[in-house]
């Protein structure tokens, strides 16, 4: 199977330089990544997340301004990803501070939804770990096959929305542009909801790769790396339900 996964970091080349270097050596049961690691790791991560997310939030309801951790965790958090992308072994240590650095970041912009938009974090906490149960339950029992045709087309989108968002931030930077996917515009909740589709169907993405890295026996740090890319898609899901459920709240 062709390890291809959607993310900027599941979908690097590390997973195939990876599973290649994995077969030009042996590498004993004990030393190579499994699904369970791979499971751990991931709520190891969510953990640290979870944990660092307080810290802003903490501070942007007892009269600190958190934006410096906010903008701060984003800007290395994404440093991280790139380091992991490019150099998989370091995952053991980068993945950890991913999670600590982005949970800054997610506290920080949860804060600042919830004063404008109160309860909306509860919901999009909710919506997020619904949709995880599901597209878990859907991929288990073999409802949902990630076949090469739905993977190259939940890669396309993905990419299309990047280069969207992209595009978008840049000619807002120069010129009087504003994005249709900003204010509460029917066909601003119409993208939306199709980034959050899609955004989910790359959850099947990530569950297809950790298993495919298993049965590869691709190195144990790997667990690590899958975690990392989970976390990833997890982190944009509930964001992209924290803006969904800000334009639908403004519109009452």
């Amino acid at each position: 199977m062709n390890l291809k996964s959607k993310n900027p970091f599941l979908g690097s080349k590390s997973f195939n330089n990876t599973s290649r270097e994995a077969n030009e050596t042996v590498i004993s049961y004990e030393d190579t990544m499994t699904v369970n690691g791979a499971i751990n790791k991931s709520f190891i991560l969510l953990a640290a997340l979870l944990t660092s997310a307080c810290i802003s939030w903490w501070m942007a309801f007892n009269g600190y301004n958190p934006m410096l951790f906010t903008i701060g965790g984003a800007i290395i958090g994404f440093i991280l990803v790139l380091i992991a992308s490019f150099k998989p072994s370091t995952s053991p240590w980068v993945a950890p501070g991913y999670a600590l650095f982005e949970g800054l970041f997610i506290g920080g912009i949860s804060a600042y939804f919830e004063a404008a938009y109160p309860g909306v974090v509860i919901q999009a906490v909710s919506c997020t770990f619904i949709t995880f149960i599901v597209c878990f339950a859907l991929y288990k029992y073999k409802i949902v096959k990630v076949t090469e045709k739905f993977k190259s087309i939940v890669i396309a989108a993905t990419l299309a929305i990047f280069t969207y968002y992209l595009l978008s931030w840049v000619l807002s930077l120069f010129i009087n542009f504003e994005p249709i996917h900003r204010g509460n515009s029917l066909m601003s909740i119409g993208i939306s909801v199709f980034v959050i589709i899609i955004a989910a169907l790359n959850l099947f993405l990530d569950f297809d790769q950790i298993e495919d890295g298993a049965e590869k026996q691709m190195p144990k740090y790997m667990e690590w790396f899958s975690a990392m890319g989970l976390m990833i898609t997890l982190v944009w899901l509930y964001v992209e339900f924290l803006r969904l459920l800000a334009k639908l709240s403004s519109r009452d």
